[in-house]
């Protein structure tokens, strides 16, 4: 079935209010919404119930990243609690150029990405199994992306603990997060200097067809992240940084 004329009308429509064409991907976001509504049968992936919802808060919502210039070129990119693949599979799709690791500590999300990827055909996107604190760690993720991007995953002083391990120098973190961002953000130069990062551009913003306001906070690496970061799993939550 796929996106029904009213939701691929949606999906052009907010696209263009993003600077988008999305024309040339209207078929892969299609199959991307049966794959999700068939998987969501099978598992928990999304409390999202409506063809509006998900092009709303799931395709274009993902998309407002592309209002930074940071997405250029082949970038290795890796999207931290991507759940059933969001931002990461819009991004995807529309920057096929990126290699984009999908990360997500549930098994049944990761083996429906396995599945969405190889019916998407999206080469370059990897799946992957375990926790950041643990991934971090790992010699060939350790500081090994140029970008890492997080939607409302955790408080801004645990996502920079998770996140920066994962950036080179030179990189940069991209948090999606909604209004209350200002509180988090009066607690977050406490936790980034331990870390190596920095406080980059904060974009507050009113993504298409949605009330509530967004924004994107992006966060800087600047020198390494000491070995000690992050945490035991469970600890960054329970004692965060800031």
């Amino acid at each position: 079935m796929g996106l029904s004329p009213e939701g691929r009308g949606l999906l052009l429509e907010g696209g263009k209010a993003l600077g988008l064409d999305l024309r040339p991907h209207l078929e892969a976001f299609s199959r991307l919404y049966d794959l999700l509504m068939e998987g969501n049968r099978k598992a928990n992936l999304t409390a999202l119930r409506t063809e509006r919802e998900v092009v709303a808060k799931h395709f274009l919502d993902s998309l407002t990243l592309l209002l930074f210039p940071l997405w250029k070129g082949p970038l290795r990119v890796l999207d931290l609690g991507t759940g059933a693949g969001f931002p990461g599979l819009p991004l995807k799709i529309v920057r096929p150029e990126l290699e984009v690791v999908l990360l997500d500590a549930t098994r049944k999300k990761v083996a429906f990405l396995e599945e969405a990827v190889a019916a998407l055909g999206l080469e370059g996107a990897y799946p992957l199994w375990g926790r950041a604190e643990e991934v971090a760690h790992l010699p060939e993720h350790r500081e090994a992306y140029h970008r890492v991007t997080a939607r409302a995953v955790a408080h801004l002083c645990v996502l920079a603990e998770l996140g920066l391990p994962f950036l080179r120098r030179g990189g940069h973190m991209v948090a999606q997060k909604g209004p209350k961002v200002r509180e988090e953000l009066s607690l977050l130069p406490k936790a980034l200097g331990p870390l190596g990062g920095s406080l980059g551009e904060v974009r507050s913003f009113r993504p298409p067809f949605l009330e509530e306001e967004r924004a994107l906070v992006v966060l800087a690496k600047e020198a390494p992240t000491p070995s000690a970061y992050p945490r035991r799993p469970g600890v960054p939550e329970k004692k965060p940084l800031c």
